[in-house]
């Protein structure tokens, strides 16, 4: 039974009063797994600036097999995502990712000894097939209580960002010295850290709503036929396109202007800072503002500006890290916000399945950026890879038309295992009536109600009494 209304952005936990620290333990638990998911994420990210300067040594090196290495891993990644979520709650969380991550690690080390490229692609499809991201937020929300799983999901989030920057400053380093096995041996080591992280993170005494966290088989086919749900996943498939399509001609335009391989970390550095200085203003003035839709269309125009940049001006460094500059500005927006959108448009009960999707859709669009972007430079020679991405973001910005920002509200979830079934009615009924409740969603299987309720319109205190009521 669903009451529809309008949206949602953060999780609560129901009447009952808590602190709004986080525990030592929850923080504990944030900083562990903040950890594991990045050092991943670092060893997927580092390959991007150095591939196609380093990997030209290898037998078979060509623009489709650059772009193809760097890409490969979004392919297993988008194909096993949602079922390693699923796996970990029959086996458990800490086994898939041990699992994951020994994957990874065999991934990294395969790549390190290959003498081809085509081991090398092997050896990121590896990589790739360690998709523990499902079970790695899952155990966040079953290691915390409700009200603090924003918090530790944002600590998540935040630390794939920095793994981002910290790997394009750290894989040019890390070449420079050792070469491409350098970089492949590395990533192998921190997999292999990162497993013992895993090995010391608690065990969950109970298992956060499933919905809430995990993508339910049965909502799929519904969820992919949501259209504002299709335009975010979209859009992130269309934004993990072009960061994978643009290193593939990048790095060796910088080396066409005589930019040694070694220093190309002293350009990203100051480039991604920048970004991250010019996207915080954005984000902050598009809430303050509620001008969400004309902040996100400004984003995608700093993409096209930068990718006809790129083209236009590819022998000029001033121009190249002007380019950068915007790109990862509206990258970084993108990136940030698109989230946040999705929580608001996915209904009561379905974020764990929209955000499976939305994942798999992300590293579905490096796989196509690192097969398009391959051909094309292939055919039609790198600058060309600019101005299809241009051409795709305008796309993108005409796929926006029709695109809405639901009301901001916050998710709730209502334990209904020790009501009988005459009671769960009554109560649903009365908590739908309630002033400031959106959309409700009954779960029979779960013995669990879904609620989205408008932040600051809602009385918590009413819900309690009902609650009450019902229990005596």
């Amino acid at each position: 039974m669903v009451y529809s209304g309008a949206a949602i952005t953060t999780t609560q936990r129901l009447m009952q009063p808590t602190s709004h620290q986080l525990t030592s333990a929850e923080k504990k638990a944030a900083t562990a797994l903040a950890l594991v998911f990045s050092s991943r994420m670092l060893g997927l990210f580092m390959l991007l600036p150095v591939f196609a300067i380093y990997g030209s040594e290898l037998v078979g090196f060509s623009p489709l097999w650059i772009g193809l290495a760097i890409g490969a891993y979004g392919f297993t990644q988008a194909l096993l995502q949602i079922p390693m979520g699923w796996l970990s709650d029959k086996i458990g969380r800490h086994q898939v990712m041990l699992l994951g991550l020994g994957l990874f690690a065999l991934g990294s080390v395969v790549a390190a000894l290959a003498d081809s490229v085509y081991m090398v692609t092997l050896g990121r499809v590896l990589q790739g097939a360690g998709a523990i991201a499902g079970a790695v937020l899952a155990l966040a929300a079953d290691l915390t209580r409700e009200e603090q799983r924003p918090k530790v999901m944002a600590i998540i989030g935040m630390s794939i960002g920095l793994s981002f920057a910290v790997a394009m400053v750290l894989g040019p380093m890390i070449a420079a010295r050792a070469g491409l096995s350098g970089v492949f041996w590395f990533t192998a080591a921190t997999a292999i850290l990162a497993m013992g992280l895993v090995l010391r993170t608690p065990k969950a005494i109970s298992q956060a709503p499933q919905r809430e966290t995990l993508a339910v088989p049965a909502l799929l086919g519904k969820l992919l036929r949501s259209p504002q749900l299709m335009r975010l996943n979209l859009g992130v498939m269309l934004l993990h396109f072009l960061l994978t399509a643009l290193f593939i001609a990048l790095p060796q335009q910088l080396l066409a202007l005589d930019f040694g391989s070694e220093a190309h970390w002293q350009l990203y550095l100051p480039v991604l800072f920048g970004s991250f200085m010019l996207m915080v203003p954005m984000i902050i003035l598009s809430v303050r503002k509620q001008q969400e839709i004309g902040f996100f269309r400004l984003a995608l125009l700093l993409l096209v500006a930068a990718a006809l940049l790129f083209w236009l001006g590819p022998l000029q460094l001033p121009a190249l890290a002007l380019a950068l500059l915007l790109f990862f500005t509206g990258f970084n927006y993108l990136e940030a916000s698109l989230p946040a959108l999705l929580s608001r448009q996915a209904p009561a009960g379905q974020k764990g399945t929209a955000m499976g999707l939305y994942s798999s859709a992300q590293f579905f669009g490096a796989f196509l950026g690192g097969l398009a972007g391959g051909l094309v430079a292939s055919w039609f020679g790198l600058t060309a890879v600019y101005v299809l991405s241009a051409l795709l973001v305008l796309g993108w910005l005409l796929l926006s038309i029709g695109m809405t920002v639901p009301a901001k509200a916050e998710r709730l979830s209502l334990d209904l295992q020790s009501k009988s079934s005459s009671e769960v009615n009554a109560l649903l009924q009365q908590v739908s009536a309630l002033p400031g409740v959106l959309e409700a969603t009954l779960v029979p299987q779960e013995q669990r109600c879904y609620l989205k309720v408008e932040a600051g319109q809602f009385d918590y205190q009413q819900l309690q009494l009902l609650q009450s009521s019902a229990t005596s």
